[in-house]
């Protein structure tokens, strides 16, 4: 072989691993390229996709934010409808009592009818005022000249009395029992000791009506004494007086508040206590 064409094959033997490195290098190159160009593909696929989820939930939040003021605003229209439904249930409540109280008296329709047709019964001694919620009795039939013993007869005119007070319909009621006498001075010295004025004898019968009532069960609580002696008449006063003016009246008034702590009803402890006894002046 000559030195020439020797020479020359040495060279390319010696070129042909440099020839062969760089198509690694070259193949590699390339894939790396395409994988950061697929890279950069899914990054601005990724962050068009993280667009479209932000404008999503920015208008979900829009939303939500618009749900929550009509929801704020639809509670605070109930608000104001509660009110109004709370005013005008008031109103309705006041006038149907303003109505029924026209109509029908300051008492509930069961306590008038039942104290209308006990005054009937017994009109001789008792009389009904359902404008005022009055019960009237004679101090003539009720009691004897002078004396706060109460009949036999009014006892038991009472005790019916008692058993319509201790009612459901009555038993928030108050007891108002109120005495009066005519102008007739006290003038017996055994009765002057005892009830030195009609003062004294108006307000001890009036006790003596409530100590019977309380004995049939209606509650102390409930229960209010007063007297007028003769200075509240009916009719004008003549000589020796008046029977008109000589009375007992028994108001019932709605109480001012329902609660003192204790039972108002008949069968209440209460309703047990020992009646206020009279004792004669010295």
């Amino acid at each position: 072989m000559r030195p020439t064409m020797k020479m020359t094959s040495t060279l390319l033997l010696a070129a042909l691993p440099v020839f062969s490195f760089g198509c690694v290098q070259q193949d590699r190159y390339d894939n790396l390229l395409s994988a950061n160009r697929s890279l950069k593909e899914q990054l601005v696929t990724a962050q068009d996709e993280n667009a479209t989820t932000e404008a999503n939930l920015g208008e979900l939040r829009r939303e939500l934010a618009a749900a929550t003021s009509r929801s704020d605003s639809m509670q605070h229209q109930i608000g104001g409808l509660e009110g109004e439904l709370d005013l005008q249930t008031n109103a309705n409540q006041d006038l149907m009592t303003r109505v029924s109280r026209l109509q029908l008296g300051p008492l509930p329709i069961d306590v008038e009818q039942a104290l209308t047709r006990l005054a009937m019964e017994y009109n001789n001694v008792l009389s009904f005022d359902a404008g005022q919620g009055m019960l009237r009795f004679s101090s003539d039939f009720t009691f004897d000249l002078g004396s706060v013993e109460i009949k036999a007869k009014a006892s038991e005119t009472l005790a019916q009395v008692a058993r319509i007070l201790n009612s459901t319909a009555a038993e928030l009621f108050e007891v108002q029992v109120v005495g009066h006498t005519d102008n007739v001075p006290i003038r017996n010295p055994g009765t002057r000791a005892a009830h030195p004025t009609n003062l004294h004898l108006a307000v001890h019968r009036a006790i003596a009506v409530r100590n019977a009532l309380v004995r049939e069960g209606v509650s102390p609580i409930r229960t209010q004494i007063a007297g007028y002696g003769e200075f509240r008449p009916l009719v004008p006063n003549r000589l020796g007086g008046a029977a008109q003016n000589r009375r007992v009246e028994i108001f019932l008034v709605p109480m001012k508040t329902g609660n003192y702590g204790v039972p108002l009803g008949p069968h209440s402890a209460e309703a047990t206590a020992k009646p206020i006894v009279n004792e004669p002046m010295k």
